[in-house]
Formats: structure tokens, C-alpha cells, sequence
């Protein structure tokens, strides 16, 4: 149930168009029942959508093999990116800091070195846990402060004020990481998200 006099639901338009552009499977299940209070919330949920089924389209219908190869330095590969994506932002931040759920609390790791999968599977992983995000998100209020932070031993930077705070948080790390996809993708097999004349 809406607390606010002018609830509406999350990016319904935005929602909409990506449906009709064909991408209705990778939209997060839940996220047309998350509820904002304002039109700057709504916006901001709006974008994380966005950006997640822009991960998403960064990786479908990318070979297996190419998944699990790294093409930078650094080492990283598009699978364990998504295990980044889905353990160190929508588990981490949403699960267990912004909604305190002992389930993510108990499940946090490393995402980069979580243990080995294949790409389809880092894929339904992401999808699981964007899922779950949304179901904290459908009920959290972005004015208040988080539920959970951890320990200081663990994790030195200081709790953040609002729920707000965190969201933004995870939508600059998934745009981020959507455009390291990309740049992996093309490298990969060719294939560009947007080009620009």
C-alpha cells in the first residue's frame, strides 16, 4: 500500500518502451509495483531500470566462451562482472544496506571472486538478485536511512544518510559497469551499442 498522497508507479512509460523495443524478458519483475514519493525518485528508479537492462543487453546472445575470456588488463571477465553486479551492488547495497534482510546479510562475499559459473548463470544470478532488490525497494522509503551498515573493521567508509544515498550509489556503479560491458562486447564479437556518427 502507497504511504504518499502522489505515489505512482515506477517508469511505467520507460518500462513501456522497452517492452515494445523487445526487451521484456530482462525487464526486473518486479519494478512496476515499486512505489516513489517524488518525481526525482521516480526518475532515479527509472534510470536504474534502465541501466540494468542495458547490462543485460550488453551480454545476450554473447557466446559462452567469450563470457568467461577476459580482453583487459586488469583481468576481468563479463561473467564475473555480472557476480560483481549482482553481489557487490544489488545484494550488498539494496539486500542488505538498504533493507537490512538477514539473507543478504549472511550471503555477502566478494562478488569478483565469488566461485566460478558459466555466463547463463551469472546472468539468472544478476536477474535473481535485481529481483530481490526491488522486492526492499517496493518497500522502503528513500527518506530514511539505511537498515543495515557494516561493521567499521570491515568496511571503513561512513553510513550514508538516506536510502536515496544508496540508490544513487548503485545506479552510478550499474551505468558504469553497463559501459564496460559495452566496450568488452565490441571487442568481443563487433557488436555496439550505440554509435555515434
Amino acid at each position: 500500500m502507497c504511504r504518499w498522497n502522489s505515489c505512482r508507479p515506477l517508469g511505467a512509460t520507460a518500462l513501456g518502451r522497452l517492452r515494445r523495443a523487445g526487451h521484456g524478458p530482462i525487464r526486473p519483475p518486479l519494478a512496476h509495483r515499486i512505489r516513489v514519493k517524488s518525481v526525482n525518485d521516480d526518475l532515479l528508479l527509472t534510470q536504474l531500470v534502465k541501466e540494468r537492462a542495458h547490462v543485460l543487453r550488453a551480454v545476450t546472445g554473447i557466446s559462452e566462451p567469450a563470457m568467461g575470456r577476459s580482453l583487459v588488463p586488469s583481468g576481468w571477465t563479463m561473467t564475473r562482472m555480472l557476480n560483481h553486479l549482482a553481489f557487490d551492488d544489488e545484494l550488498f547495497w539494496i539486500s542488505a544496506v538498504l533493507g537490512g534482510e538477514t539473507r543478504a546479510i549472511a550471503a555477502l562475499h566478494n562478488g569478483w571472486a565469488s566461485e566460478p559459473m558459466t555466463g547463463a548463470e551469472a546472468i539468472r544470478m544478476y536477474q535473481h538478485e535485481i529481483a530481490a532488490s526491488d522486492e526492499v525497494l517496493a518497500r522502503t522509503d528513500l527518506n530514511e536511512p539505511p537498515r543495515w551498515w557494516p561493521p567499521a573493521s570491515e568496511f571503513s567508509a561512513p553510513p550514508m544518510s538516506t536510502g536515496r544515498e544508496v540508490l544513487f550509489r548503485v545506479l552510478i556503479e550499474t551505468s558504469t559497469h553497463a559501459g564496460h560491458l559495452d566496450i568488452v562486447r565490441e571487442l568481443s564479437d563487433g557488436h555496439q551499442n550505440l554509435v555515434v556518427e
